[in-house]
């Protein structure tokens, strides 16, 4: 171990060595490698650090334009006022605020530079104080210092962009083309998507497309059937056609979690959310709205979670998706967020508020678009312990103006149920009873087209009924409703418009006792599956409301999903992943007639494509209707072709079997022959195996003792 020694130490060592230190060239001496007498380097410690991380770009800092020009006296107050501003935000680094000042006056040039720890906290600065009025005179203007370099090359003088040649791509229609008229399918098991068609006729599938790890979680068709979306760490892919799916378009936005198509496919939603540099900070959101055609982002929307969490029912960072509703029907014009005390309504046309600014409803928490009309229902519930009542309001928009309000009184909870059409709107509302100590649920009926937007009241016979499902008739005027206890709930059945009575709800009928906790509505109406999903280990009931009867009763068992084909022709049930055996799915005729099954280990997702609606005009569909059969001839003559062949096949199949039988057979008694000699040999001579007369039944009686007890009786 080396001797370390003080200056006075080396002194007098040299004064007893005759050694004069003042004329000794410290810097011409060298150590040895790899010692230094314990003598320790004064930058030692920056050797025995960790590595010096450096960091590439300015993502973590801003730019704050149209700031006061002020004078040196008042330098330190601005400071302090931005400084107050930016520090709510997020943390500001140590000397991270910067406001540049003229060298010969001291006077501030009207901006400053801000540095966050994050990347994160910058954009969200950006985000709420871009557009901050700090006077009449002052209105902040935000930049990433990042973007800066981007602005500096713009060029001076403006060149048309290149014309590039036009290439005609697929027809993304052409998949409704098929002769068969059949309808395709996505499913996604495993790492592989595959498409498929729905060739019942032949009752199995025919692959279209297939491919391996074509999304990282799941895919999505666009509302029209025209798209396919696809999710991956880097954004979303929409891809289209009928066999190839070529690339279409690419969304930017890393770490995407979910997505969501306009109903007209005309922009697709992304949404993500990311963890906080601060652990009691919520997660913070970035939704981004895309022009599918385009792939350009016409709004983004960031902020933390509980800026989107208000008035949700819970998701992902608990954010109830979608954020964003859309309204007003195909033509994507409008969309709308809830929000604290308001509801704010976009339109696409600019992407900004109706007339700047929201609508303002006081402890509003849901709300829900009619699927035709610009027209919003909002719910309010009560307020004051009950002194001030919940509403339902139904205002339109643009102009805003309410339409109709219903007061509610004792509300415990409400939900709201549009027709497709629009026509009607079904409000379940659970009440309290009078003692407090337990509800009751009743329905508020409104009739959308009808003048004045009249509302009837339904009660179902027995108060106490807990509702279970509730589903309005596509299309039509009728709706169903499960209420009761489980096991065995009953489904009831009512008309907006049956009998004499055109204006009055009335009830159809009442199935009792049916395992059943999920309504599922052919999109063409008539027909309903009443499902027992879960812990009904998947009871089936097809139903058909025209006629009042029972079509089919089976069961898929364990199953987790039901979906109608667009035509309302065929229905799937599926068993996904969640259960680990029986994993894959059925496809059954609309009246319960299975037609085939496909078992797919790992099944993660089931979409049927969906169909675009028809150009037909509802007079040309009834026509249609009524001279069916004169249509269906040609079907019916294609449909025995195919029955012909499918028989044909199954003879050929049986045939094929009995051969392979008969040949079995035939090989074993060759053998058997054979082995002949080798088996009377093993009987010490005896000759055959075959002569039942040969063998003698004998019958051999046992006796065994059970139990045995010893009991003492007196004679007295």
């Amino acid at each position: 171990m080396a001797l370390t020694m003080t200056m006075m130490d080396i002194r007098d060592f040299a004064s007893r060595l005759d050694v004069d230190v003042a004329s000794i060239d410290l810097d011409s001496i060298r150590l040895p490698p790899g010692e230094d007498f314990g003598i320790i380097s004064d930058d030692e410690d920056l050797k025995e650090g960790e590595p010096l991380e450096f960091e590439e770009g300015f993502g973590n800092a801003i730019v704050v334009d149209n700031l006061p020009t002020v004078t040196k006296e008042k330098f330190e107050k601005l400071e302090g006022v931005v400084r107050k501003i930016y520090c709510q935000i997020g943390v500001i680094k140590e000397n991270g605020l910067w406001m540049p000042v003229e060298p010969d006056t001291g006077k501030t040039l009207g901006y400053c530079f801000i540095e966050y720890n994050t990347p994160q906290e910058a954009e969200l600065a950006k985000e709420k104080t871009h557009g901050y009025k700090l006077d009449r005179a002052h209105i902040f203007a935000v930049n990433m210092f990042d973007d800066i370099d981007k602005f500096m090359k713009v060029p001076e003088e403006w060149a048309p962009p290149e014309t590039k040649p036009y290439a005609p791509g697929e027809n993304l229609q052409k998949w409704l083309t098929d002769e068969k008229a059949r309808d395709q399918l996505v499913i996604l098991a495993g790492s592989d998507t595959e498409v498929m068609w729905n060739d019942a006729r032949h009752a199995k599938p025919e692959l279209v497309y297939k491919r391996p790890s074509w999304t990282e979680s799941f895919v999505q068709w666009s509302p029209l059937g025209t798209y396919l979306a696809t999710v991956h760490r880097q954004g979303a892919a929409v891809w289209g056609g009928a066999t190839t799916f070529n690339h279409l378009m690419r969304c930017a936005h890393p770490q995407v979690k979910l997505i969501d198509f306009s109903p007209g496919e005309r922009y697709l939603v992304t949404y993500s959310s990311h963890a906080p540099s601060n652990p009691r900070d919520t997660h913070r959101v970035v939704i981004n709205i895309f022009d599918v055609r385009t792939g350009k982002v016409m709004r983004d929307f960031k902020g933390s979670a509980d800026d989107f969490a208000i008035g949700g029912t819970g998701g992902v960072s608990r954010v109830s998706w979608p954020v964003f509703r859309w309204g007003s029907g195909r033509e994507d014009k409008y969309f709308a967020r809830i929000g604290k005390n308001l509801v704010s309504v976009y339109e696409t046309e600019s992407f900004t508020l109706i007339d700047k600014k929201s609508i303002k409803v006081e402890n509003v928490v849901d709300f829900s678009w009619s699927p035709t009309d610009p027209i919003l229902a909002l719910y309010v519930p009560e307020l004051g312990g009950g002194n001030q009542p919940a509403r339902v309001s139904l205002v339109q928009i643009p102009c805003k103006a309410e339409l109709r309000q219903k007061n509610l009184f004792s509300v415990s909870d409400c939900k709201m149920y549009w027709q497709s059409n629009g026509d009607y709107l079904a409000v379940k509302i659970d009440r309290y009873t009078k003692t407090k100590k337990s509800t009751y649920t009743g329905f508020e009926l409104f009739r959308i087209k009808e003048p004045d937007i009249p509302i009837e009241v339904l009660e179902l016979e027995n108060k106490n009924d807990k509702i279970i499902a509730f589903a309005w008739e596509p299309k039509g005027h009728r709706f169903a409703v499960i209420h009761g206890d489980n096991p065995k709930p009953d489904v009831s059945f009512y008309s907006m418009c049956s009998g004499t009575h055109t204006g009055r709800v009335s009830k159809l009928a009442t199935l009792k006792g049916k395992q059943a906790n999920a309504l599922f509505w052919s999109p063409g109406g008539c027909f309903i599956i009443l499902a027992g999903l879960k812990g009904f280990n998947g009871q089936l009931e097809f139903y058909n409301v025209d006629e009042l009867e029972t079509m089919a009763q089976t069961e898929h068992f364990m199953a987790t999903d039901v979906e109608w084909d667009p035509t309302g022709r065929y229905v799937v049930t599926a068993v996904t992943s969640v259960h680990e055996m029986e994993n894959g799915f059925c496809v059954w005729s609309f009246n319960g007639k299975q037609l085939y099954r496909i078992l797919k280990d790992h099944f993660f997702q089931f979409l049927w494509r969906p169909r675009p609606p028809s150009f037909l005009t509802p007079e040309k569909e009834e026509e249609i209707a009524k001279n069916l059969k004169k249509y269906s001839k040609k079907y019916e003559a294609e449909d025995q072709d195919v029955s012909l062949q499918l028989s044909e096949q199954e003879r050929e199949k049986r045939r094929m079997l009995k051969e392979e039988w008969d040949r079995l057979l035939s090989e074993w008694k060759r053998l058997h022959e054979e082995e002949k000699l080798e088996r009377q040999k093993l009987r010490d001579g005896e000759a055959s195996d075959d002569e039942e007369e040969e063998y003698e039944a004998k019958e051999v009686e046992i006796e065994e003792v059970l139990d045995v007890s010893e009991e003492v009786i007196s004679f007295n």
